[in-house]
């Protein structure tokens, strides 16, 4: 019978999304996890917002149920950061579009420990993780003669943020940095886009 169950192949569960793999059992939960095919997740930070869905329908989603989102257009803008001494955790969120993609700022706040705070800031783009190859993001604070830059691969939105924040794989700084770049409470974040 194992014989038999080795070479059986058996679709992909999101076939309904488009996936055309046909897969041995033994490598079907391993693909599954990491399909590109498989359904987005709202790639706001927080957990309130359980919609999924096609790759296709992300902005949308995103256009009609998050509309406090600004999108700048080019591929170099300014993240502006408002009131970053509000307490607690703190997320901020903007779109920036170019080169035909929609890309998602995220900075967001957490207090790490015993009252530590620290900043986290990264790019992550509205495709898939082939998609997000081609490009490179950078991230720089500016300001009294100072310059902190970070530069990476954006994420997938497939991949979220969750897991290079855990990873410190972003910008990160703590609040002490954050006052020397930032204006009565504001932060501007330069942001640019390349193609690889």
């Amino acid at each position: 019978m194992e014989k038999v169950a080795s070479n059986v192949k058996f679709p992909c569960k999101h076939s309904g999304y488009g996936c055309t793999a046909s897969l041995v059992y033994t490598e079907k939960t391993e693909h599954e996890e990491t399909c590109e095919c498989r359904p987005y997740l709202c790639p706001c930070p927080g957990a309130s917002c359980k919609w999924q869905g096609p790759l296709d329908l992300v902005m949308q989603h995103l256009m009609m149920s998050h509309k406090s989102i600004t999108t700048l257009q080019g591929e170099d803008i300014v993240f502006l950061a408002t009131d970053i001494n509000l307490p607690g955790a703190v997320d901020w969120v903007m779109m920036q579009s170019c080169f035909g993609h929609h890309f998602m700022l995220v900075l967001e706040k957490q207090e790490k420990y015993d009252g530590h705070q620290q900043f986290f800031a990264i790019v992550q783009l509205i495709g898939s993780r082939k998609e997000a190859e081609n490009f490179v993001y950078r991230l720089e604070l500016n300001g009294n003669r100072r310059r902190l830059t970070w530069e990476a691969m954006p994420r997938s939105i497939h991949e979220g943020v969750a897991s290079a924040i855990h990873n410190s794989d972003c910008l990160v700084f703590d609040t002490s940095i954050a006052q020397l770049f930032a204006d009565n409470g504001n932060l501007g974040i330069n942001v640019t886009i390349s193609l690889v």
